[in-house]
């Protein structure tokens, strides 16, 4: 009995953690074209919260834009410069290239 109840409240705790980090993902990474809040991204994804943001911290575009947010070249992104970090660019949908940019090639 002590068994089953452990393994209920193990998926309960899983189904809840879960649920949370997806709603937090997606208040940082906005998908309506507005700019996502530069101190959500610093405070989701600081995993070892020292205020700064690591190359092996950050995700998705970020990631790839990383030497050109750096600005003073030391290795982290601090909240000013998540603040003024290039937009990336974002293929047009519908452009009838079937996704791919360059036409395909």
């Amino acid at each position: 009995m002590n068994a089953l109840k452990s393994i209920a409240i193990s998926i309960g705790i899983m189904t809840l953690v879960s649920c949370g980090s997806t709603s937090t993902v997606d208040k940082a990474t906005s998908r309506n074209g507005e700019r996502p809040d530069p101190a959500t991204i610093s405070q989701q994804m600081d995993t070892n919260e020292d205020g700064k943001l690591s190359k092996d911290e950050v995700q998705g575009p970020l990631k790839n834009d990383f030497d050109k947010s750096d600005t003073d070249s030391d290795g982290f992104l601090s909240l000013e410069e998540l603040k003024n970090a290039p937009v990336p660019e974002r293929p047009v949908r519908g452009s009838g290239q079937g996704g791919r940019l360059n036409g395909g090639r």
